[in-house]
């Protein structure tokens, strides 16, 4: 049962009762965090609707859980125009893309998740779409068929992806601004605690809001996780009332440490110092005795704990980093001597 809660935690991914009990920024003033991009935002949205023109093609990338998709929806927002919102591995056939680009209304915006994942195919059919505003469509079969070009209303794209590496060449190139979403300071992320507490009618300080930040991973949609699961704790423990006691005991309960380290980001650490000494080890010999597939390991746990500075990469494989040895030696073994 906590490896289940564990994983809903670090999954990224919202229920549908999640998304309808959450605070949804409208304005940038509303989104909190990633000053420099709204900066940049708020300049191409002000510029564009003042020209009466659509906002130029937009590519975000960036880690899962930062506000790629809420950015966008309030671009649309600020420009007065319809956004649609789809996911690039749902676009199987050409079909599909060209019924959703000749439904925009001019100057709407049609929202891409995930565009490295879409088939080649429905990919090449942005190619025009992008620079001509045009789409090609087949119509008839065998001999009789002939390819009938269809003008499309001025749009813009906005493209989302986790890996922007693999996206084409030819794709990114037809994009007019590229923007990279970052890690969020915990400073930002208290504010957005407290942003949600007040909308989920929770009393939380500061304080309490940091400790939940600092468990957070940089990541927005995992602090509103684990806001709304202190939350729960709190109510039922104490008159919906959540003192900094409370959110250290519901961490606890939720298995997250005073370092913001879960179960499974310690059994890697404690498995690294017990049974090689601080590493190197290969990541195939440690996802075998975690129980973890390697994809996950390197997706979901590694970028943490490296950024917190508990894990290296080496040619060789992972290890420990030499100044964090002693300190993991100490709480995983019990040794308070300084030798490794």
């Amino acid at each position: 049962m906590e490896n289940s809660e564990e994983f809903n935690i670090l999954s990224l991914q919202e229920t549908p009762e999640e998304k309808a009990y959450d605070f949804v920024p409208k304005t940038f003033d509303e989104y909190l965090g990633q000053k420099e991009l709204k900066q940049k935002l708020q300049v191409y949205t002000t510029a564009a609707k003042e020209r009466d023109e659509p906002l130029d093609h937009f590519l975000l990338f960036g880690p899962p859980g930062l506000g790629k998709t809420t950015l966008s929806q309030i671009m649309a927002n600020v420009m007065g125009v319809h956004i649609k919102i789809c996911s690039g591995p749902m676009m199987e056939r050409t079909g599909d893309l060209v019924a959703i680009l000749s439904s925009l209304e001019p100057k709407d915006i049609l929202f891409i998740d995930e565009i490295h994942r879409m088939p080649t195919a429905v990919e090449e059919v942005l190619y025009s779409a992008m620079e001509h505003f045009r789409v090609d469509i087949i119509i008839g079969q065998g001999a009789g068929a002939k390819s009938v070009n269809l003008p499309i209303n001025p749009f813009t794209l906005i493209g989302a992806t986790t890996k922007s590496g693999r996206i084409s060449a030819p794709l990114r190139s037809r994009f007019g601004i590229t923007e990279r979403l970052d890690f969020y300071e915990e400073k930002d992320l208290a504010q957005i605690i407290l942003q949600t507490s007040k909308f989920l009618k929770c009393d939380i300080s500061k304080e309490s809001a940091m400790l939940i930040a600092k468990s957070s991973r940089g990541t927005p949609r995992i602090a509103k996780k684990l806001m709304r699961r202190v939350r729960d704790f709190a109510q039922v423990t104490n008159k919906n009332k959540a003192t900094q006691a409370i959110v250290a005991q519901a961490l606890r309960f939720l298995g997250i440490d005073e370092e913001g380290l879960t179960k499974v980001d310690n059994l890697l650490l404690r498995k690294i110092i017990e049974n090689f000494n601080g590493g190197p080890v290969g990541l195939e010999t440690l996802a075998s005795l975690i129980g973890e597939d390697k994809d996950t390991l390197e997706s979901v746990y590694e970028p943490f704990l490296i950024r917190k500075g508990f894990l290296q990469k080496t040619p060789r494989g992972r290890q420990i980093p030499p100044r964090m040895i002693p300190l993991l030696k100490q709480k995983f073994l019990g040794q308070n001597t300084f030798l490794s």
